[in-house]
């Protein structure tokens, strides 16, 4: 909202005796906040109390070329369950509650991550980590038993005891997660033990919701 924009509906409240104050800004109407654990600290998932805030100029674009900046379908294949914004954090909570059995995966680029931070209770995995074009077949097979609880005998993987791996990345024109899924239930995984949210960081910074920053490493 422009400056003039704001200082004209800064007058109307005024004028109609309202007050000039922000509005409380909640999640929902009965959750103002999700406190989550992220590296080792608990930190506050909320909404920014600013009734003015706007979304970053990254994920203000509209029309990025396609391709590869392409709309991704709602479902990506059969079994996989899209999700919003709730769903997702009912999994933050389940990891902050450490349940052993989900990971949230934000899928994005290194500089991505550098220039908009991270939700909360995800961990990093660029996308090309699971890329066989981009990553050897045995770091990829090391990234599915340490991290996602899979296990191999010779070449048969099993996907009974992996986790449910919630994928993220930059939002509906980005194929950075999908690629992932698409990569993963190619080999096996089961659809049902993995989720994508599919509005990704644009939707979430379009809810000023918290994100924190990357640590270097």
């Amino acid at each position: 909202m422009s400056a003039l924009r704001r200082l004209a509906w800064l007058g109307f409240a005024l004028l109609a005796g309202g007050a000039a104050a922000d509005e409380p800004v909640g999640i929902t109407a009965r959750q103002p906040w999700l406190d989550v654990m992220h590296e080792g600290r608990l930190v506050r998932i909320q909404r920014d109390p600013d009734n003015f805030n706007q979304i970053d100029p990254d994920f203000a674009m509209t029309s990025r070329p396609c391709p590869p900046y392409c709309v991704q379908p709602m479902q990506l294949a059969p079994g996989v369950e899209t999700l919003g914004e709730l769903e997702l954090m009912d999994y933050l909570r389940r990891v902050t509650m450490r349940d052993d059995s989900v990971l949230v995966i934000d899928s994005r680029e290194p500089d991505w991550l550098a220039r908009s931070g991270i939700i909360p209770g995800a961990i990093q995995l660029p996308w090309n980590r699971l890329h066989p074009a981009q990553a050897d077949a045995e770091s990829i097979a090391e990234i599915l038993t340490l991290q996602f609880g899979a296990s191999r005998t010779g070449l048969l993987w099993n996907f009974e005891n992996a986790r449910t791996l919630v994928f993220y990345c930059n939002g509906v024109w980005c194929g950075q997660s999908p690629t992932n899924i698409r990569q993963l239930l190619a080999l096996g995984y089961p659809a049902h033990k993995l989720k994508w949210y599919r509005g990704g960081m644009q939707s979430w910074k379009s809810l000023g919701l918290t994100t924190v920053p990357v640590a270097k490493r």
